[in-house]
């Protein structure tokens, strides 16, 4: 039977949780042994008496060691956490100690990072020039995991379809339809009402499946009753599809602010020919449980604030 949250907090100690990470990263005893600096007994009856706590079993042995079972794999990921967050408690206070307001890590999809995102780090900056903000820009389907192994605080995103929303607590913020963008010397460039059909005879820019926008983009061909282009290049990064798309045949899809923000720099056009499908909600991610830093607050509030 597994005990209770009281029973869990009385008698699950610091050191198991690090026999639990230890045991996965090595994969036997006597090098979980020998990463704790314990004897193989010591190591051993500890795990056992941690099994018996939990009152099932954790570990189970294999030729070149010990293999994690279901309920191990669990507890190990939580222990992960664990010590993640102790790892941000202490950094939190470092940062306190020498003056500075703390540290935030935000991940954020290519929608609102030209705009929203980009105005809320110059306001905080200006306002709370100690805060650190370290920033990762890239698809919903990799940042969220970031943010379950507790490697990003925010995202600024989606929760990508199947992904467990109990886990999280999700504030939508906006939502926005994509553009076709094309380099300014591309044939279609000047074109003024071009068909859908005639952008599969080029090569594309696309992001990689299973990125939600890359399903929205196949769902758009199928619609349109026409087979996809033949030749693609995969990427996610927009400098890098930016740049592709001057001098040459190449077509891409962004989302509409980062689309009208490079043609207004002169990088790219965007074609008269809107996609009927949008794009799901973003807002602002959050692990659910997770204890909330002044830091992430401070970030929140001012999204909040600059979204409405």
């Amino acid at each position: 039977m597994i005990p209770s949250v009281f029973a869990l907090h009385s008698r699950l100690k610091m050191q198991h949780l690090r026999l639990l990470v230890a045991i996965e990263e090595r994969g036997s005893l006597r090098q979980a042994a020998d990463a704790l600096t314990l004897s193989q007994p010591a190591v051993s009856k500890m795990l056992q008496d941690m099994e018996d706590l939990l009152g099932v079993a954790l570990f189970e042995r294999h030729a070149r060691g010990l293999r994690a079972t279901r309920f191990g794999a669990a507890a190990t990921r939580y222990a992960k956490l664990v010590f993640s967050d102790m790892a941000g408690l202490r950094d939190e206070l470092v940062a306190l100690e020498s003056g500075k307001t703390g540290r935030v890590r935000v991940g954020a999809v290519m929608a609102p990072t030209p705009g929203l995102l980009a105005s809320v780090i110059r306001r905080l900056n200006r306002d709370h020039p100690q805060l650190e903000i370290s920033v990762q820009v890239d698809t919903s389907d990799v940042l969220m995991p970031l943010l379950e192994r507790d490697q990003l605080d925010i995202v600024l995103g989606r929760v990508p379809e199947g992904w467990d929303s109990a886990s999280v607590d999700f504030e939508q913020l906006g939502d926005e339809g994509l553009a076709i963008v094309v380099g300014q010397q591309h044939p279609l460039a000047r074109k003024r009402k071009p068909q859908f059909a005639e952008l599969t005879r080029y090569p594309w820019i696309m992001q990689p499946r299973p990125s939600p926008m890359r399903a929205l983009l196949d769902r758009s061909f199928e619609d349109a009753g026409v087979a996809p282009p033949p030749s693609t290049i995969e990427t996610a990064a927009v400098l890098m599809t930016t740049s592709l798309l001057i001098d040459s045949e190449l077509i891409a899809v962004l989302p509409e602010s980062v689309a009208h923000y490079y043609a207004q720099l002169g990088a790219l056009t965007v074609l008269p020919l809107p996609l009927p499908i949008k794009l799901g909600p973003f807002g602002i991610i959050t692990r659910r449980g997770r204890p909330v830093t002044a830091s992430m607050s401070l970030l929140v509030d001012t999204l909040r604030n600059s979204a409405g």
